[in-house]
């Protein structure tokens, strides 16, 4: 268990935990909300919660645990790695980290396996997984091997400045050739394993790009400007455009696929060690060509 002071000046609590980057915006609101953080001696829980100027701000780190997942010899696509970071392709159908309907089997498992170092940026000592994909989406993931490079890609993440494309077949014709869909999304009020557009929500933008199209169909180069959970679906499914394979967001009649056609296929970062910009390609499935 260590002990970390900070000055505050004003700021919200968890923009001045994570500033630093020793922790990302997000772990530093688990922690608050965890009565990890005391300020001038008294606990405070609420990440937005704002400390008056010089006020002393403690947060109490806890120790990190080791992780329950075991390393599997489970068959994985590594694109690149380094001494820092690593780049893979996540099959469709693989969970990413092991849960209670899902202990073993998963990305996690395979990583611990294959790569010799992870970061343990969540809390546990697991591997450092810096942004993530549904069991059905397919595609490029990001993984650091440190704490510092974990930070310094979430807050590419978070500045927008990392570039994701997806592949996404939709249901129906595209009447324009392009277009962006900038609707907030937020937990559905009605049903709690689901996302909604909601004025209240967080901002979500997602641009499109007609690839091919058919009677019933098209192929969308998505880029992804925020990065919420489920986006690309639910916008889609918001325009009357559900992406085919999708049980949760698709609707009756929709042409029939065997899988999720969402599929991230290309990833462009900075690499925070070298600087050097760094862009992999994924190719799709055949189940994204052209009939």
């Amino acid at each position: 268990m260590e002990l970390l002071e900070f000055t505050a000046d004003g700021a919200r609590l968890d923009v001045l935990l994570s500033r630093d980057g020793t922790l990302s915006r997000s772990r530093a609101a688990d922690l608050i909300r965890e009565g990890a953080v005391t300020v001038d001696g008294k606990v405070e829980v609420k990440p937005s919660a704002k400390a008056v100027a010089g006020a002393k701000v403690i947060l109490t780190m806890p120790d990190l645990k080791p992780s329950q997942a075991e390393a599997q010899d489970i068959p994985l696509e590594i694109l690149y790695q380094d001494a820092h970071l690593a780049v893979v392709v996540k099959p469709c159908g693989m969970v990413v980290h092991p849960a209670a309907g899902n202990p073993d089997g998963t990305l996690v498992n395979a990583l611990m396996y294959h790569l010799d170092q992870l970061s343990g940026i969540g809390g546990e000592m697991r591997p450092g997984i810096v942004h993530r994909l549904d069991k059905d989406t397919s595609g490029l993931l990001m993984v650091a091997k440190d704490d510092e490079t974990h930070n310094a890609l979430s807050l590419q993440l978070s500045e927008r400045t990392m570039e994701k494309h997806y592949y996404a077949v939709v249901a129906g014709v595209m009447k324009e050739q392009s277009g962006v869909i900038d609707a907030p999304i937020a937990r559905s009020k009605h049903d709690r394993k689901k996302m909604a557009i909601d004025p209240e929500g967080r901002p979500s933008r997602t641009e499109w790009q007609v690839v091919w199209q058919e009677k019933d169909r098209a192929l969308l180069d998505v880029h992804l400007i925020t990065g919420r959970t489920h986006q690309i679906r639910v916008h889609m499914a918001s325009i009357h455009h559900p992406v085919l394979g999708d049980p949760i967001y698709g609707v009756k009649n929709m042409p029939h696929a065997k899988r999720l056609m969402l599929h991230a296929y290309s990833l462009r970062f900075t690499h925070p060690k070298t600087g050097e910009e760094m862009h992999f390609i994924a190719p799709p499935e055949e189940s994204f060509k052209a009939p």
